[in-house]
């Protein structure tokens, strides 16, 4: 008994420092809002143009690109149509037959060479902000005359030099910078929304 109550204690306490430590993350992301708002304000232009949102990422930041488009292709709070928004990440045999063929570098940008138009917005998803298979689809995009709007960890990397708009997670913790993705996530689909459909003031 003792032992599970030592146990159970340490538990605790790990929890605690884990949830504090992320709610510190989230606090300093904060100072990202100017960031977040150039963000906003670049997906308002193209989905209002009637141009397209193009997600992609690796493993949980490949989930955060199907949630992204989801959320805009579905619905986020609102009843209201459906926008133009996909993720790169969903097409199994696509994502394997180009892994297979050419090389996994290649999976995002061999699909966006037929697919992304200027005026579209591409997110690019990296917590290291290194990822080669990102970092050749922004070039690409780029490339095509997308506006290109990067979700990163506190360093940036790579896409922090090629990004149109880069946002910076201030954590170097994966968890915690996938944590602020989210966070940005819900603010960026939130601000879309009520720009494009907004509430009916009483």
């Amino acid at each position: 008994m003792t032992t599970f109550n030592k146990s159970n204690g340490s538990l605790r306490r790990a929890i605690i420092a884990s949830l504090q430590e992320s709610s510190r993350t989230l606090q300093e992301l904060a100072q990202e809002a100017p960031k977040i708002e150039r963000a906003a304000q670049a997906l308002i232009r193209c989905l209002k143009k009637k141009n397209k949102v193009i997600a992609f990422g690796n493993g949980g930041s490949a989930a955060d690109a199907q949630h992204l488009t989801a959320e805009l292709s579905g619905r986020f709070e609102k009843d209201r149509p459906g926008l133009p928004a996909v993720a790169l990440t969903t097409n199994t045999s696509t994502l394997t037959a180009i892994a297979n063929d050419y090389d996994y570098s290649q999976v995002f940008v061999r699909q966006l060479q037929g697919f992304v138009k200027r005026g579209d917005v591409v997110v690019a998803i990296s917590t290291s902000g290194n990822s080669a298979n990102v970092i050749e689809a922004v070039k690409e995009s780029q490339k095509q005359g997308a506006t290109v709007i990067a979700w990163t960890g506190q360093d940036g990397g790579k896409l922090a030099r090629l990004a149109d708009v880069c946002l910076r997670v201030p954590a170097r913790r994966t968890s915690r910078v996938q944590e602020g993705h989210l966070a940005i996530l819900h603010a960026l689909c939130a601000l879309v929304e009520e720009e494009l459909f907004p509430s009916k003031r009483k």
